[in-house]
């Protein structure tokens, strides 16, 4: 295997520098395998870059790498798409692992910048977590040169900076504390989303119902997620409170039940803002309730499970910033005595997420643009 993989990357090194010989544009390239859809951050990044340097093209590349066989052989035509947009750019963005960025050799003045998907870090990732169960094995990472090439990588805090080094492994050097562009739309008023989503969903403008927004994390395994999720749904009083499921976008399951709303339309940091009270478990969506100051409750049903596959750069047990509950019923018994303290969702806000200069897409934007100006 470790041969094979070895020719190819020799074969794509050899097209690549031939692509590499052809005129650099005024380009900056996006690349994302976390949906087919344009991540917000890069929209907001784009329109941004559109005012200030309206000289530059914007190329946006979202593709998930689908699970069956016909869907992996398109994708690896669509590396090669990847390949000549980097080869032709000044900057390449990313938000998650891109393999020709890894694996193939960079001219020295492109720009790769790494603004993971992820508001923040709690719980380890990538270099972090090689050869555990929810994580890469440490032959694949070196075979594939996981988070290579990389000139500067975001992190949400300077508290949070080693967690982002040790996951991606680089130099403290590399790292820039720059907030995602999205956090602008989590301290913006979100009544334009908020009359969107009472719109597609009608029974949500019954005002005397809290709403449950219930996001949990992607696991490689589901199986304790769906019956936590159906204990959760016949525990909630429903004359009382909508539910409404937010699963992450890597999980395929479903759920049919009239009694809650599975919504696939909105985003979750959409679907924050008509939320009444926020359940995750050990989702990074925590950073973006604590941005918006919603009550914040842990449903945290497999956390010795969890924990054999993975762990975390915080204390879970201590560092938190609301009520952990294993079952559904300590659950909703919370929620009900409404035992979340809003001043530790606070504290825990500003030691990981630093606070920005003009605004956080402006902060990065202009960063970007000084990088440019440099090469």
């Amino acid at each position: 295997m470790s041969i094979i993989i070895k020719l190819a990357i020799a074969i794509l090194n050899g097209i690549f520098f031939f692509m590499k010989l052809l005129p650099v544009q005024k380009k900056i390239t996006y690349i994302s395998r976390q949906s087919n859809k344009t991540p917000i951050d890069f929209e907001l990044v784009k329109e941004d870059i559109k005012k200030q340097a309206p000289e530059y093209k914007h190329v946006i590349l979202a593709k998930r790498i689908p699970n069956h066989m016909m869907g992996k052989i398109k994708y690896a035509f669509h590396v090669f798409v990847q390949m000549y947009h980097i080869a032709t750019s000044e900057a390449v963005l990313l938000d998650t692992y891109c393999i020709p960025i890894s694996i193939l050799k960079q001219r020295q003045s492109l720009v790769v910048i790494q603004m993971w998907h992820a508001l923040g870090a709690f719980k380890k990732f990538a270099y972090s977590i090689l050869d555990q169960k929810e994580g890469s094995s440490s032959r694949i990472a070196q075979l594939m040169k996981m988070h290579y090439h990389y000139s500067y990588v975001l992190t949400s805090s300077h508290t949070a900076l080693p967690f982002f080094a040790e996951a991606f492994n680089v130099e403290k050097e590399k790292m820039v504390v720059l907030p995602l562009p999205r956090t602008d739309l989590l301290i913006k008023e979100g009544e334009g989303v908020i009359e969107r989503i009472e719109e597609a969903y009608p029974q949500l403008q019954d005002h005397d119902k809290k709403v449950i927004v219930y996001a949990p994390t992607f696991r490689k395994s589901d199986d304790h997620l769906r019956d936590a999720i159906l204990s959760l749904i016949n525990e909630i009083d429903h004359s009382k409170y909508h539910l409404v499921l937010k699963l992450h976008p890597l999980i395929e399951r479903t759920f049919d039940d009239q009694r809650i709303i599975v919504d696939h339309k909105f985003s979750t940091q959409e679907f924050f803002h008509r939320a009444d009270i926020i359940v995750t478990d050990y989702s990074a969506a925590l950073f973006e309730a604590c941005m918006m100051n919603k009550p914040i409750y842990f449903y945290d049903f497999d956390y010795d499970t969890y924990m054999r596959n993975r762990s975390f750069y915080l204390d879970y047990k201590t560092d938190m910033p609301g009520p952990l509950c294993e079952t559904s019923e300590s659950l909703m018994n919370a929620i009900e005595m409404n035992t979340c303290d809003l001043k530790r969702v606070e504290a825990f806000r500003k030691e990981m997420v630093a606070p920005c200069k003009e605004s956080y897409t402006r902060d990065f934007t202009s960063f970007l643009l000084k990088q440019l100006s440099r090469d």
